[in-house]
């Protein structure tokens, strides 16, 4: 009971810290790992796979444990224009991102496969769902995400975010809050993002996706 007890302390302790790190300098993202690595033992992500899961298509890739392997750029960005793997090579490149960015967690049950599933497909829901890389798109994505999983790391994010914004940009509120509520409310109506093997797929117009998953966003990214 004691070893559980220190554990639990721990992990506290690191989800503090990093939301703490988060709230002074939302562009440390290793701190979005500390937090979310401290929220993996605790309730709240017990009950976001509960919630996942009541979905038989959600639960039938945690049951395979489906994890894609590294994408390959250069060979997606060949790909017909308008597909996702093609629009998904154009928006890594122009953002100048790493498809690799995530920090790795290795899957020995169902939560540790939530947060890398959800880590390992983060920027294909940034463009299916069509919001930015700004403050106001990451936290309408995590909105979206928090309707669509209730991820505890989403809603310490948006906290996060909404408390910084109260201190170094009061009037920016209003702009934030509206893409909460746009985000919240796109996520409540889609299909599970979760349940989809975008990888096996990188040849469907992205489009196509959107009308299988029943989302129209207010908002999409333009390569």
């Amino acid at each position: 009971m004691s070893s559980i007890r220190r554990r639990l302390d721990w992990d506290l302790l690191n989800v503090i810290r990093g939301a703490i790190t988060l709230v002074l300098d939302p562009q440390q993202t290793q701190s979005v790992y500390d937090v979310e690595d401290g929220l993996r033992h605790h309730r709240a992500t017990a009950l976001a796979v509960e919630f996942v899961k009541q979905h038989s298509e959600v639960a039938a890739i945690f049951a395979d444990r489906y994890l894609a392997k590294s994408p390959d750029l250069a060979a997606l960005a060949q790909l017909p224009a308008g597909s996702l793997g093609n629009l998904y090579a154009v928006y890594l490149d122009e953002s100048g991102f790493d498809a690799n960015f995530y920090r790795l967690i290795t899957v020995e049950d169902d939560a540790s496969y939530f947060l890398m599933r959800m880590r390992q497909t983060h920027d294909i829901w940034h463009l299916v769902a069509g919001f930015g890389t700004d403050v106001p798109g990451e936290l309408g994505l995590k909105a979206f995400e928090l309707a669509q999983t209730r991820r505890p790391l989403s809603a310490v994010l948006l906290s996060g975010g909404v408390l910084s914004a109260v201190f170094k940009a009061p009037e920016s509120i209003g702009a934030l809050l509206e893409q909460i509520a746009i985000g919240y409310r796109l996520g409540a109506t889609a299909e599970p993002f979760l349940a989809q093997r975008w990888e096996d797929h990188w040849d469907r117009p992205l489009d196509d996706w959107r009308r299988q998953l029943n989302f129209q966003p207010m908002t999409h990214y333009q390569p």
